[in-house]
């Protein structure tokens, strides 16, 4: 058995450690120009230096994502940045324009080039097809099954890797190919500037009655036709490396910490507990239980079983379920649990709080006390990033996350995993 890569998104710098400390082999980030996630915030030159001097250091991998359809104004800025990223040390590019990985050759051809989910590569042919331009690794169409999966690696090298997403948000059109977001706000998807149009609340008009729109309503809140589930594929393991994917690509450069560390941690304990004894394997519940914390949709198996149809839609509402709020971060903490923590969302004595650690069941306490940087005692933390200091019990790992569960859900929501 081969183990496969797990991957993780990188927005900025701290997500990137993040996802490192938490148990990701790799991560993959953007640059301020090239990547299809202008949203995110993304890397400067030094952030990208400090990035691979720290992935390094922890015998991980770095990719850069330089995925744009590129138009005749982007070829000298792609040309030096990749050239740069190479000087830099990261171990690929993950590219989907051809001139791109022509250019990828010209200026560095040790670098590794991964070729990006937006090429949409649904067939072995189209795979053996860019292996032959030198790329190193293909990033699956998001749109195939199990089976469509199986069909292109018996009919690929193994020095060709297969990548695909196991985790993250879906796109209506071909992998992220839609051109509603061009059309009805001016912002190019394959730029980078997807304005999520798919999300929007629609209503109906018939050909032959121009300019009358007639509400659909699934609820009070109106009706939202193209709004995907989000994947999760944590209970197909197994099946997975089984069908030979090298690695697990984890979307989402734009969510937060909390939602790194979580979907990181909770893939990497079931690949290890597959991998240690793949006989009495079974999937934890558990798992899912956490991937159930961050901000979601409603989750889906996508394509893996065959067309998703009408259930992989979110009709209700286009709003994420939020069960949870991460409060704090670890700073650092001594062996007797006296830990200083960074704010992130209020909380106050009398708090039930759960601690998310990098490796480990999640701790729950109650806090009893607090004190700010003076240690002067308070009763609440409402300071965005001030300085909280509290004993956690026992000693927790710098990046340990303090989550608070909602009082109030957001319109009710649950979570739900699709069958």
């Amino acid at each position: 058995m081969n183990k496969p890569e797990l991957l993780a998104p990188a927005g900025n710098l701290n997500k990137l450690k993040t996802a490192i400390i938490y148990g990701a082999d790799a991560v993959y980030f953007g640059g301020e120009r090239f990547s299809l996630r202008n949203a995110s915030d993304n890397f400067t030159r030094d952030d990208i230096k400090r990035g691979v001097d720290f992935v390094k250091n922890h015998g991980k991998k770095i990719y850069a994502a330089v995925n744009v359809i590129m138009k005749n104004e982007d070829i000298d800025g792609v040309y030096s940045f990749i050239q740069d990223v190479a000087d830099l040390g990261v171990d690929g590019v993950i590219v989907a324009d051809l001139g791109a990985v022509t250019i990828a050759k010209e200026v560095a051809p040790q670098l590794n080039v991964h070729i990006s989910t937006q090429a949409n590569t649904t067939n072995y042919k189209s795979a053996l097809a860019w292996h032959k331009l030198g790329a190193k690794r293909i990033v699956l169409a998001r749109e195939l099954s199990e089976i469509d999966i199986k069909q292109i690696r018996k009919n690929t090298p193994d020095s060709l890797e297969l990548e695909a997403f196991v985790h993250g948000a879906m796109c209506i059109s071909y992998s992220g190919r839609c051109l509603l977001s061009n059309y009805m706000a001016g912002r190019d998807a394959n730029q980078g500037d997807c304005a999520h149009p798919c999300r929007w609340k629609y209503s109906l008009m018939e050909e032959q009655r121009p300019g009358q729109y007639f509400p659909v309503y699934e609820n009070d809140r109106g009706s939202f036709f193209f709004n995907s589930k989000d994947l999760c594929l944590i209970e197909f393991i197994p099946q997975l490396i089984n069908a030979g994917i090298n690695t697990f690509k984890i979307e989402g450069r734009v969510k937060s910490e909390f939602y790194v560390a979580t979907v990181v941690k909770a893939y990497r304990e079931e690949i290890d507990r597959y991998c240690e004894n793949s006989d009495t394997y079974q999937f934890d519940q558990k798992q899912l239980e956490e991937l159930c914390k961050v901000s979601h949709r409603e989750y889906t198996h996508g394509f893996w079983h065959d067309m998703p149809h009408s259930e992989g839609q979110v009709y209700k509402s286009s709003s994420y379920v939020r069960d949870y709020d991460i409060v704090g971060i670890i700073i650092d903490c001594d062996e007797n649990g006296n830990a200083h923590i960074s704010q992130r969302n209020k909380f106050s004595v009398g708090d039930e709080i759960e601690i998310l650690r990098p490796k480990g069941d999640f701790i729950q306490i109650n806090v009893t006390q607090m004190a700010d940087e003076k240690d002067e005692q308070i009763q609440t933390a409402p300071h965005a990033g001030m300085v909280v200091k509290m004993n956690v019990g026992a000693f927790v790992p710098p990046l340990s996350m303090l989550r608070k569960r909602r009082a109030v859900l957001i319109d009710n929501e649950t979570c739900a995993c699709d069958k």
